[in-house]
């Protein structure tokens, strides 16, 4: 055994992650109860691991932006042309754009941002009442790090979760009252636009306008509140590990911090924060669909020194009830190419998703 592989097994020994995972979880007061208690090194299961650490000091980060695509006029045919076109270009390429000019009025964006505050910095008893991993049975709950023991490294980030993926449908009691107004009103908004985006990613594949609607892609939805507190080691440990979407797309909002960095070329690309803009990329769902026309890419957050960071993804996950297979369409499958991916079912890939960690990817369980 060499020094350094001495050096780990002796650290080993006085370290049981498990424990220490189940003592942060048991707390129920998230990555926001340990700064609320004053910490000034995060605890170790926050750590990334070292050959990341390194790794992360060697890569470069690109200058690169991430394509922006105006949404209005696109009832006009030459316009409407022009968009399909950038949205085809920006799919195939990043996997990544985003919107301006997309119709979710200003004031309604802002008070999502202040309602995932405020449902966060609320009081520790009153979020307890929603802290819950059981995905299954509770369609709102709050928790911290959704992989929290399937990831070899837990993120610094607390999360509400608004599951409609099974039923479609969410009742208004069930959503926390301090952002309850806030978040029924965005989803009106954000559902009527992934049923835009469903239309218009139908034509960048070359497919009839209502194709992707036809199969229900944006039927179940999950709208999912991130915090991320102000961190002291920020360059330590990151605010979601890399990962991909298991969803068929998905529209974020994020506040004006910065943070979120996509994969392009190999090199992170920072998702610079529009004002009032939103930011779209494919999920996995919609790759395997375009047989690896459009791209899921991977995503992460960065820790910051400052903040909060608030941000509010919207996940278009397609029919979970009753089962419906989804896999390559024959319009992308040939000879020359056949299809890359088996078929599957919502539910199967979403659970097999939750019991990986976090950052290898959900494609290469499916992959043929």
């Amino acid at each position: 055994m060499s020094c350094a592989e001495d050096s780990q097994a002796e650290l080993a020994r006085y370290y049981d992650r498990l424990k220490e995972i189940k003592a942060f979880d048991d707390t129920k007061a998230g990555v926001k109860g340990l700064v609320d208690a004053g910490i000034v090194e995060i605890p170790r299961i926050f750590i990334r691991p070292t050959d990341e650490l390194l790794e992360e000091l060697t890569q470069c980060k690109s200058t690169l932006q991430v394509p922006v695509i105006d949404l209005s006029d696109t009832e006009v045919q030459d316009r409407r042309k022009k968009v399909v076109d950038e949205i085809r270009e920006a799919s195939e390429k990043w996997g990544f754009f985003q919107l301006i000019n997309h119709g979710v009025p200003p004031s309604v964006l802002e008070g999502m941002i202040d309602g995932t505050r405020k449902f966060h910095e609320q009081d520790v008893e009153i979020k307890k009442e929603y802290y819950s991993r059981d995905r299954t049975t509770r369609r709102v709950r709050y928790q911290s790090n959704l992989q929290l023991y399937q990831s070899k490294t837990a993120n610094w980030r607390d999360s509400l979760n608004i599951s409609r993926i099974v039923s479609g449908h969410i009742e208004p009691e069930e959503i926390p009252a301090v952002c309850r107004k806030i978040c029924l009103e965005y989803i009106n908004y954000v559902s009527k636009l992934g049923e835009t985006l469903c239309d218009l990613l139908s034509e960048a594949l070359g497919l009839k306008p209502d194709h992707l609607k036809a199969i229900e892609c944006a039927k179940g939805q999950a709208l999912v509140c991130h915090y991320y507190p102000a961190c002291p080691q920020p360059k330590l440990t990151l605010g979601a590990d890399k990962h991909t979407d298991p969803a068929f797309f998905t529209i974020l909002l994020q506040d004006q911090s910065g943070g979120l960095q996509v994969m392009h070329n190999n090199q992170w690309v920072d998702v610079e924060p529009i004002e009032h803009g939103l930011v779209v990329n494919i999920g996995d769902f919609l790759q395997i669909l375009s047989n690896d026309k459009f791209l899921s890419v991977n995503h992460r957050v960065v820790a910051n020194k400052v903040g909060p960071r608030m941000s509010v993804a919207c996940f278009f996950t397609g029919v979970f009830k009753p089962p419906k297979m989804y896999g390559p369409i024959n319009e992308f499958i040939s000879e020359e190419k056949p299809p890359l991916y088996k078929e599957f079912l919502v539910s199967d890939y979403i659970t097999k998703f939750f019991y990986k960690p976090l950052d290898k990817s959900g494609l290469d369980l499916f992959r043929l």
